[in-house]
């Protein structure tokens, strides 16, 4: 499965983005999806994940209340909805497929198989 993240960019404290990963494949609908992000000089962190059809999710406790992780299976695509920018979520952002479940709370590197390019957002203050 390839993955291919877009709608990064640069915005302001307050603003909005939406994140979008379009999955190759029709096998995405059967696995659990997630987000992270890098952040200059920092590991990767784990932000957000939702269930394969879509009726479960969890969040990093940094985005929760902001963030909303959504997924559409007839377009093979999950998108990360972003509100109340701050900048310290300036990173670049990493979709995930978790081929092996379908739901659970997989928030570390390891339990996810496939990973999208990245696409950086920027957050100025």
């Amino acid at each position: 499965v390839q993955l291919q993240a877009s709608g990064g960019g640069l915005v302001q404290a307050g603003d909005s983005l939406r994140l979008s990963c379009a999955a190759s494949e029709r096998t995405f609908n059967n696995y659990q999806m997630g987000w992270f992000r890098q952040a200059p000089g920092k590991e990767r962190e784990f932000v957000a994940l939702i269930s394969w059809i879509g009726d479960s999710t969890y969040y990093a406790d940094s985005v929760k209340g902001r963030f909303t992780i959504s997924r559409d299976n007839a377009k093979n695509t999950v998108y990360l909805q972003m509100n109340s920018l701050k900048p310290e979520d300036t990173a670049v952002y990493y979709c995930a497929a978790d081929s092996r479940n379908r739901r659970g709370v997989a928030k570390y590197e390891a339990e996810y198989d496939y990973w999208g390019q990245g696409t950086q957002v920027t957050v100025s203050s």
